[in-house]
């Protein structure tokens, strides 16, 4: 089981730790719900130290990147973050992952805990043209301090202007005393916030300066139960959960982020199935009756016919009422639409809603 930087730090706070992704993680301080709450309403940190980075640097940084993502790199401007996703061969998803762009020649990505060397080795297979690639997972500290007054209670740490920081974008310089600490307008919250990227050296003494800049704000630790919680009321994907190796980036409603204005991987296989229309889309429900949704639970039509599949649910704390993700068949998948989920052998009502559920 691999520790971040922090690990005894959380143990020291009364976290609740699970192992994740191969990492000794915290799940849960005071509660989901009260992180949660905390989340929406002020401001609380994540240790998201578990995650993956990689520079890639040289003539064909950008070449490299533009065939393995499904995104057009080339958008990019120093500063500018993009969101994308690296398709495999065979119409599933490697990963989703952040491009930085930290210059013309130096981007990062920043990719998923649980695929870390998958991603390396696949991004490896692309490099013919001598891109130099730096694997600094094991050396990098990231924070993610996410919520409505994330900017007022950092901003006394840096002299970036935090509160005119566009989402998206990210700069490199001096926070808390540390030199060079990426500073992303950037999270998986929907709740607005920053993240803090720095070398594990610094990452408790980043820790403590924003916990006692941000004591006036109320600003607490947040576990992974609240990052899921938070996460699912957006609609946001979960790798592992709503997206894998076997789902389609179509279906999964990643045309966004799908550009076929340059050829990369799997690119005409895609198209293809953009052009013909998917059989079955990933749908946001709310529950109607009494019951949660859990991963791999069964949707079903009034009938009791299988019509696809729960990915992600839970009992939403902003909302007070139970909510998940999954895929069904085309025809059911329309807003407004009566599904049932199908919980210990009963049928219990729910709608299909536009996401994100929490507005």
């Amino acid at each position: 089981m691999n520790n971040t930087a922090l690990t005894e730090k959380h143990i020291s706070l009364g976290a609740k730790m699970v192992p994740f992704a191969g990492y000794n993680m915290p799940v849960q301080y005071e509660g989901i719900n009260a992180e949660h709450a905390t989340v929406r309403k002020a401001v609380g940190v994540f240790d998201v130290s578990h995650m993956g980075e990689f520079i890639l640097k040289g003539e064909n940084a950008l070449d490299l990147i533009q065939r393995v993502s499904s995104n057009d790199a080339s958008k990019l401007y120093d500063g500018k973050v993009q969101y994308a996703y690296l398709p495999n061969e065979d119409g599933g998803i490697v990963d989703d992952l952040l491009i930085y762009r930290i210059d013309e020649k130096t981007y990062m990505l920043v990719v998923n805990a649980s695929n870390i060397e998958k991603d390396w080795n696949w991004i490896q297979k692309f490099n013919t043209q001598g891109v130099e690639m730096h694997n600094i997972s094991d050396k990098t500290s990231l924070l993610a301090v996410q919520g409505p007054k994330a900017a007022e209670a950092l901003q006394s740490l840096t002299d970036i202007d935090l509160a005119s920081m566009e989402y998206y974008t990210f700069t490199k310089g001096m926070f808390a005393g540390v030199a060079n600490v990426i500073v992303s307008a950037t999270g998986y919250t929907g709740a607005g916030g920053f993240e803090l990227y720095c070398d594990n050296e610094h990452a408790e003494t980043v820790w403590n300066a924003v916990f006692e800049a941000g004591a006036a704000f109320n600003i607490k630790p947040i576990g992974l139960g609240a990052r899921d919680t938070l996460r699912l009321e957006m609609g946001f994907c979960l790798y592992g959960n709503d997206i894998d190796d076997t789902t389609s980036p179509i279906e999964a409603g990643l045309g966004w982020v799908t550009k076929f204005t340059k050829t990369f991987t799997n690119s005409e296989a895609l198209l293809a199935e953009k052009e013909a229309g998917v059989k079955r889309r990933l749908i946001g429900f709310e529950m109607i009756d009494r019951g949660i949704p859990r991963h791999d639970y069964e949707i079903v039509d009034a009938a009791g016919n299988v019509i696809g599949k729960v990915t992600s649910g839970t009992q939403s704390p902003s909302l007070q009422k139970a909510i998940g993700i999954g895929y069904v068949t085309k025809e059911h998948a329309k807003e407004g639409n009566e599904i049932y989920i199908s919980i210990r052998n009963t049928s219990i009502k729910a709608k299909v809603v536009k996401f994100p559920f929490y507005k």
